[in-house]
């Protein structure tokens, strides 16, 4: 993992978290936060987002707040070409470099959840879902911005090959829309680690830093 962004996921032993999409439970204390997020495509400001990770013995349990007073949802139809047209954020895992498979998680902030499995380069698999009762996600907008808070069993990430010795390769990003001066919304893309690529791209090894789970 040398060079490699690391993020370590502390631990809430016999805790549980329950989310309720606000972020007001007072264990997200105990987590480290990372506001390391930047485009290096664009040079527009990013607004602030916040990442916070938390683990128990059966979830790990993630936050992000992302501040934007300009919030864009394309709500025309519940159907993926929306969801992927709308401010939100990204989750991505992996298994290996090889990106065959990863699994993607892009929610946006009322929350609809776009989750499919993907196989290097760009082969998506959009009736792939995670499982159900495997993962809960909760959302809140509030003047500010918005709030994910997004509960995963670790027997799904180790069931999906994800959860190795305490590490979890995991791509964190933003995906932000903004109006151009023709009237499109254009996207910003923001992500924690810079995958040194001309255009924006997310779905290559380079773009994925590390959730190391730490135990007390």
């Amino acid at each position: 993992m040398i060079g490699e962004k690391i993020y370590k996921v502390a631990e809430i032993p016999n805790s549980t978290l329950f989310i309720t999409g606000k972020g007001d439970n007072a264990l997200w204390n105990k987590a480290e936060l990372l506001t390391d997020f930047n485009s290096p495509w664009d040079n527009k400001k990013i607004n602030t987002i916040e990442f916070r990770a938390l683990h128990n013995s059966d979830y790990l349990y993630v936050y992000f707040k992302v501040f934007d007073s300009n919030i864009y949802i394309d709500s025309e139809r519940n159907e993926v070409e929306n969801m992927a047209n709308s401010d939100r954020v990204e989750l991505f895992f992996k298994i290996d470099n090889k990106l065959s498979p990863y699994y993607c998680l892009e929610i946006d902030p009322t929350p609809r959840i776009l989750d499919f499995k993907a196989n290097f380069y760009r082969n998506f698999d959009y009736h792939w879902n995670w499982p159900k009762d495997e993962i809960l996600v909760k959302s809140s907008v509030e003047n500010e911005g918005f709030i994910v808070e997004i509960a995963l069993s670790k027997a799904s990430l180790l069931n999906l090959g994800l959860l190795n010795n305490n590490i979890i390769q995991t791509g964190i990003y933003r995906a932000k829309y903004n109006h151009t001066n023709k009237g499109v919304m254009k996207p910003t893309w923001i992500s924690w680690v810079d995958p040194n690529t001309e255009e924006p791209d997310f779905h290559i090894a380079s773009s994925f830093g590390v959730l190391e789970l730490l135990s007390k």
